[in-house]
């Protein structure tokens, strides 16, 4: 808890903006969690340093503009971004590959688990710039939906435990599992919908093809008789 306790006395220091750019590090790769940087800025609104709300919205633009940029640098020097130090400790070549593995397995939706990736979060974003497997628009839509399930929950759990260290601890150790709750109820209504989407296409579709036949027996039925 000393690196939450530190945080906490440089963001109440600082307020939105040391939050925002520690989250734009987050995403560089800098060794700082996420999650306790989340907390962190969380507490500091319960505290009375600042509106909870509005470090949610805070918390979604440093993670988004940091994510965004690992991205939009892949994206611009491709496999040539690997031989920058930094990176090349974040990407190895055999990691690289693996994610390429993973993209063929999974497509697009790996961007979308990666943000409950941390240790591949960064990697998968690289190598999803680097290659041109996904435009711009759609990498932001991804994490965006993402990053919309994670960063409140975090925020919030700083919030009402500001002044309960004990209760606070012990949900940050329970939300990672947490997070994959609610990543699964996300993923089970995505399924939903895009079933009942499916199945109202294919109801459209067929309606003509029915009409069509409908015709052909009356048709029939009228040269019969």
């Amino acid at each position: 808890m000393d690196l939450l306790n530190d945080l906490v006395d440089f963001f109440g220091r600082n307020g939105y903006a040391a939050v925002f750019f520690a989250l734009m590090l987050c995403g560089a790769g800098l060794p700082l969690p996420e999650d306790i940087t989340l907390v962190a800025g969380g507490i500091i609104t319960g505290l009375g340093y600042g509106d909870v709300h509005t470090m949610v919205g805070v918390g979604l633009a440093g993670v988004l503009v940091g994510d965004a940029t690992m991205f939009l640098l892949g994206r611009h020097f491709g496999a040539k971004i690997m031989r920058w130090r930094f990176v090349s400790r974040l990407l190895t070549l055999e990691r690289y590959a693996k994610v390429q593995e993973k993209f063929e397995r999974y497509g697009n939706r790996l961007m979308f688990v990666a943000r409950f990736l941390p240790g591949m979060r960064t990697a998968v974003f690289i190598t999803a710039g680097a290659t041109h497997r996904v435009s711009f628009l759609r990498f932001v839509l991804l994490d965006g939906m993402a990053a919309a399930i994670s960063v409140p929950i975090w925020v919030y759990l700083g919030y009402f435990g500001a002044h309960n260290h004990a209760w606070l601890s012990m949900w940050i150790h329970r939300g990672q599992a947490g997070l994959w709750a609610a990543l699964a109820v996300a993923v089970i209504i995505a399924g939903i919908l895009w079933r009942r989407r499916k199945n109202a296409e294919r109801r459209c579709h067929e309606a003509p093809v029915r009409k069509a036949l409908g015709h052909v027996h009356e048709t029939r039925r009228d040269e019969r008789s």
